[in-house]
């Protein structure tokens, strides 16, 4: 089967699975592995890691593009997709999916059988999480479970076996993620109304939902401090809470129910415009 796509196309597949994002999957992931190796793990483990995550990554992103199709050519914020989509072709939009899936089974498996015998669970969340917008507003938190899985999986790669602080991570990603998701959701409050969509700021409000995603990463930083309890980390890890601490503190200040404008900033996002025939969607 031939998959080579001429440069545009692979341009245009990166930027619909906005692949430069990968990198803040990374943090828990690789924590988790330093943590389990008790110090540096191999080069191989490493890269093994990282590609598993990569693959995990592009494969649930593509996924979600080709099964939200309808959905987001109704959303001006997230119309360029289709467009993109359409330069790609829908064929090899899916064959990227497949060949990304393919990918994160085989560096599992090459991680230790554990992750190997893992790797239809994690496919089965991280495909599941698209379709969650369609029936229940905890969808959010179904995303953070899906992100929540590369600690876990980085822990059991080098270990072969669960432990404790892994999971202590993985529900501060659950927190994490879905305080952030919320928050990207109240842009689409009047686009969920529209389709029947379900989402927690349509269910209860901005107000309350900027207040909820606040709580949520309040408890994720406390859970943070907890960790090391359970792991030897010393006073870098710690700064690095505070730091944490501090950047998802500046977010919530940025982000009103009466102004939503600074989301992106809140998120270092660039904003994106979508302009047809003009690539799907530029960046500004």
């Amino acid at each position: 089967m031939n998959f080579s796509l001429p440069y545009k196309k692979i341009s245009s597949l990166l930027e619909l699975i906005k692949f430069s994002h990968t990198i803040f999957s990374f943090p828990f992931a690789i924590m988790s592995a330093f943590i389990a190796a008790g110090g540096m793990p191999t080069l191989r483990q490493l890269l093994l890691i990282a590609g598993a995550l990569a693959m995990a990554r592009s494969a649930a992103m593509s996924f979600n593009r080709i099964v939200d199709v309808d959905y987001d050519i109704k959303n001006p914020r997230t119309a360029y997709r289709v467009e993109l989509q359409k330069k790609i072709g829908k064929k090899n939009v899916w064959i990227f999916t497949l060949v990304c899936t393919g990918l994160f089974i085989l560096f599992a498996g090459l991680l230790s059988r554990l992750a190997l015998y893992m790797s239809p669970l994690a496919i089965l969340i991280i495909f599941g999480y698209s379709f969650t917008k369609r029936f229940t507003n905890l969808s959010h938190f179904v995303l953070g479970l899906a992100l929540a899985l590369s600690p876990v999986g980085a822990w059991i790669g080098i270990q072969g076996r669960f432990g404790i602080t892994p999971f202590l991570l993985a529900f501060a990603v659950v927190l994490w993620t879905a305080g952030f998701d919320i928050i990207y959701a109240c842009q689409d409050i009047e686009h969920d109304k529209k389709l029947d969509l379900y989402s927690l700021p349509k269910k209860i409000g901005l107000r309350w939902a900027l207040v909820l995603s606040g709580i949520l990463h309040f408890f994720m930083v406390l859970l943070l401090f907890i960790v090391p309890r359970y792991s030897d980390l010393g006073i870098i890890y710690l700064i690095g809470v505070c730091l944490a601490a501090v950047l998802l503190f500046y977010e919530h200040l940025l982000v009103k129910p009466k102004d939503l404008s600074k989301i992106n900033t809140a998120f270092f996002y660039r904003k994106w415009h979508y302009k047809p025939g003009a690539y799907g969607g530029n960046a500004h």
